[in-house]
């Protein structure tokens, strides 16, 4: 039985703590007194993968084995999802690929010939041949890519795009025509681990399908006041089987699997590998160091994996993900500080801009909560991340005008449908591996979202100028940061510190 997760109150014994800030890792003295949420321990993971993926598809939640819902003359659709979850990536094999090898398999035993796979990329980037094949395993990209039916969903692709119906007088909600057409699509995803710009609901299969597989206006349309109808016409029009796996906590993997463990729990070799890794990272360059911490090995197992109907798997896999990763937390805190590494869910061999980075750690860690949020309406936030204007050319150019031109003006239809209309953005998200040209608004709307019911956002050892740009201020260590949000939330604020990663997902009492 793996232990819980557990609240630290912080006394004169207490070590200081592992915060990630980026491309660094520090280790903060914190005041007597606050708060530390620490994840649970990993779950017990299992033994034979495969055996258990291949008994989830014969013994389904709610309904007939998968081999019974397949005939010769069946079409058959697998959507899987992308690599932006989990992070740090999972080793190989990646469950994902394992479990689409499985399906498949059953699809040739029945006689199936007419199958396809798409990655459920929705407004994020595509993915390049070899994540690709990293995603699905070597077999399932060798005999699936060459014939084109392996591919990333593109949401301006007008051949492959249907309507399905109309959820106002404005909206037309339209999704890929192969899974509309198909008699069963079975959806293969990691559960519990959200991402920027689509931040699922526990459950809504339809709203998952229609934020991968949508139309930009359909993806879009999610946000605005019809999302709940877009989500629901969306699952009505697609035949569904489900499979989920849940992952353990288990973020880091050798050599510096310490970093998911408690500071005073390091043996002397980890004690001696953190102070290596600190020194390291400080003397490599900074481009450098960068790849080095946004490719620290994940270091992942699979806990369990469900199949069947998409309600019933969705609450089995949600069942398993609070096992994992829920921390009951006494009380709401004035501040709240988080610590926000160099991987995110929109940096996948990439760099985390500032805006990815504000994410991060405001939605993707803060908003891990059950309920009451961790920091109280008019509180604060201390975030630790260096926020360099740093933007990917490649992967992020709509990114790079959103901050330089839109965010000094302040957001507005008129630009949002600017970028959403561009139509060099429109053929770098088509052709090469770029963000959409609107990710950045919905990105950035869950932000302000996040923000709205604070007082302050303050980042350690942010770029000043970066940081204002988003309306944040920053300061250069967290005795600092706790002075400048005083005249907010007191002198003698209380203080919760979300040790996360590990994700954890914090349920206030």
């Amino acid at each position: 039985m793996a232990r819980p997760g557990f609240v630290l109150e912080v006394d004169e014994r207490t070590p200081p703590l592992v915060v990630h800030s980026g491309d660094t890792v520090v280790r903060q003295l914190f005041p007597l007194g606050a708060k530390v949420v620490y994840p649970p321990d990993p779950l017990p993971t299992l033994a034979d993968v495969r055996g258990e993926v291949g008994r989830t598809l014969d013994q389904p939640l709610g309904g007939d084995p998968l081999a019974a819902r397949l005939r010769p003359d069946s079409r058959l659709t697998v959507v899987v999802e992308d690599l932006s979850v989990p992070v740090p990536s999972m080793p190989d094999p990646d469950v994902r690929g394992v479990i689409v090898e499985e399906v498949l398999s059953r699809a040739a035993d029945a006689g199936v010939d007419d199958v396809e796979v798409i990655v459920g990329t929705g407004l994020r980037r595509r993915l390049t041949g070899a994540e690709l094949r990293r995603l699905v395993g070597e077999r399932v990209y060798r005999s699936f890519v060459g014939d084109g039916l392996l591919r990333n969903h593109d949401a301006e692709d007008e051949n492959r795009l249907t309507a399905i119906g109309s959820v106002s007088d404005t909206l037309t909600v339209r999704i890929d025509r192969r899974v509309v057409e198909s008699d069963l699509v079975v959806v293969v995803r990691v559960a519990g681990q959200p991402a920027p710009a689509f931040d699922i609901p526990e459950g809504s299969l339809g709203h998952w399908l229609a934020a991968s597989l949508g139309s930009t206006a359909t993806i879009t349309g999610l946000t605005g006041p019809d999302g709940e109808s877009v989500a629901r016409l969306v699952g009505g029009a697609v035949t569904a089987f489900a499979v989920d796996a849940v992952l353990d906590n288990r973020t880091f993997g050798a050599p510096v699997e310490f970093l998911g463990k408690r500071e005073w729990e390091w043996s002397l070799r980890e004690q001696a590998r953190a102070y290596g890794l600190r020194q390291g990272l400080s003397l490599v360059p900074a481009k450098l160091r960068r790849s080095l911490a946004g490719n620290l090995p994940g270091g992942y197992g699979v806990v369990s994996v469900a199949a069947g109907d998409p309600a019933l798997v969705a609450d089995a896999a949600a069942e398993t993900v609070r096992a994992q990763q829920l921390v009951e937390v006494g009380g709401q805190a004035d501040v709240a500080v988080v610590g926000v590494p160099q991987a995110g869910p929109g940096s996948l061999g990439s760099v985390t801009n500032p805006i990815l980075a504000a994410w991060s750690g405001l939605v993707g860690t803060l908003g891990a909560a059950t309920g009451k949020p961790v920091v109280r309406d008019g509180g604060a936030v201390i975030l630790y991340h260096p926020a360099r204007s740093e933007f990917s050319p490649l992967h992020h150019p709509s990114y790079v005008d959103f901050f330089d031109e839109v965010l000094p003006t302040g957001v507005t239809p008129e630009a949002f449908g600017r970028f959403a209309t561009d139509e060099w953005y429109r053929h770098l998200y088509r052709t090469s591996h770029a963000f959409h040209g609107v990710h950045p608004f919905l990105t950035w709307a869950e932000v302000t979202a996040a923000t709205a019911r604070l007082s302050d956002v303050v980042w350690v050892g942010g770029d000043r100028s970066t940081v204002a740009r988003m309306g944040f201020r920053a300061a250069s260590s967290l005795a600092d940061a706790l002075e400048m949000t005083a005249a907010s939330v007191g002198s003698d604020p209380t203080i919760s510190y979300l040790h996360s990663p590990p994700r954890l997902l914090a349920e206030v009492t």
